[in-house]
C-alpha cells in the first residue's frame, strides 16, 4: 500500500454543534491506496467526475479481497476502517464530517452498519441528498442572513434522508422488467464517465439479449435505454459546468467526439448552450444575500 502525498485546500467551511461542512479541493500526486478510519461520519459529494475505476472495501467485515464500486457521493461510517483504491488525481468536493453522537441525538437512534447498508453507503443515489449537500456548499460559500443556522438546519436534514435511505427497500420487479441487480448495474455503468454505453454491452453486462433488455428496461423504467442514458447525461453536464470546469473539457469528460457536439445536445436538451447556462447560474440571486451557486 502506497503513501499518496495529498494537498488539500479548504475553500470554506462552518462548524455546527453536529459537525462540519467544508468545500475542498483535493489533489494527489499518484493513484490513492489508503487503508484509514475515523472516529466522525464522513459523507462527501464529488462535483468533478470520479474514475470510474473507484472501489473501496471495509476489511474487517469482507475481508481483504472484496472492494465494489464507489459513487460521487459517498458515506464511511465513523470507526470501520475503510480501503479506498481510486486513479483520482484532483477533485473538489462538499464535505459533511459528523458527530456520532450528535447524530444519534439528532436521530434519537444510531444508524445501522449491517454488510448490505455499508454497501449501499459506498455509492449513494439518492436525489435529496445529492440536492442537500449543493445545497449546503452554496450556502458555506456565500453564507446569507442566519447562515450559520441554516448550515445546521441543511446537516440536521441531511442526516434525516441518510436514515431514510437506510430504510428504503429495494426497487420492486415489475412484470416482464429487470431485476434490480440489473437495473443496478445498468445505473452504475451509466454514472461513469466517458462515452456511453451501448445496448449491446448493456445487454451482454446483463447477460440478456439486447431485445430483452430494450423491453424490459421500459417496462422497469417507463422510458427507453437511450432517452434515459441521454437524460443522465445532461445532469452530469449540469454538475460539470456548475463545477467550473472548462466546456471543451466537460465535452470529452462525457465522451463527445467534439464541442460542438456537446453544444448541440445541450441545447436540445436545456435550451441554451452550455455557456449559457454556466452564466445564468453565475447571474443567480434568490434573494438579497448576494448567494451564488457553486
Amino acid at each position: 500500500m502506497n503513501h499518496t502525498n495529498s494537498q488539500e485546500c479548504i475553500e470554506a467551511q462552518c462548524d455546527t454543534g453536529i459537525g462540519r461542512a467544508k468545500i475542498v479541493r483535493q489533489s494527489w500526486d499518484r493513484p490513492i491506496d489508503v487503508l484509514a478510519s475515523s472516529r466522525q461520519h464522513h459523507l462527501q459529494l464529488a462535483l468533478l467526475p470520479q474514475p470510474p475505476s473507484d472501489r473501496a472495501s471495509y476489511p474487517d467485515v469482507w475481508g481483504a479481497r472484496r472492494f465494489e464500486p464507489m459513487g460521487s457521493l459517498f458515506f464511511f461510517p465513523a470507526g470501520c476502517r475503510a480501503h479506498i483504491k481510486s486513479d483520482c488525481r484532483y477533485q473538489r468536493s462538499v464535505i459533511c464530517t459528523l458527530e456520532p453522537e450528535a447524530v444519534e441525538c439528532w436521530l434519537d437512534r444510531s444508524l445501522p452498519w449491517s454488510e448490505s447498508h455499508l454497501r449501499l453507503f459506498l455509492a449513494i443515489r439518492n436525489r435529496n441528498i445529492h440536492t442537500l449537500l449543493y445545497r449546503l456548499g452554496e450556502e458555506i460559500r456565500a453564507p446569507g442572513f442566519a447562515g450559520k443556522s441554516m448550515t445546521e438546519l441543511l446537516v440536521g436534514q441531511v442526516i434525516i434522508e441518510l436514515a431514510r435511505h437506510t430504510q428504503e427497500r429495494p426497487e420492486p420487479r415489475v412484470s416482464g422488467g429487470l431485476s434490480a441487480r440489473h437495473l443496478r448495474l445498468i445505473d452504475e455503468r451509466i454514472a461513469e464517465t466517458g462515452s456511453p454505453p451501448g445496448l449491446g454491452e448493456l445487454a451482454n453486462l446483463c447477460g440478456v439479449s439486447v431485445r430483452h433488455l430494450s423491453r424490459a428496461f421500459r417496462a422497469s423504467r417507463g422510458e427507453s435505454v437511450g432517452t434515459y442514458i441521454a437524460r443522465h447525461r445532461m445532469e452530469q453536464a449540469r454538475q460539470l459546468i456548475a463545477s467550473g470546469m472548462a466546456i471543451k473539457a466537460i465535452a470529452y469528460t462525457l465522451g463527445f467526439s467534439a464541442p460542438s457536439n456537446f453544444t448541440t445536445a445541450f441545447i436540445r436538451a436545456a435550451g441554451q448552450t452550455p455557456s449559457q447556462y454556466r452564466q445564468s447560474l453565475a447571474n443567480h440571486k434568490p434573494d438579497r444575500t448576494g448567494r451564488h451557486r457553486l
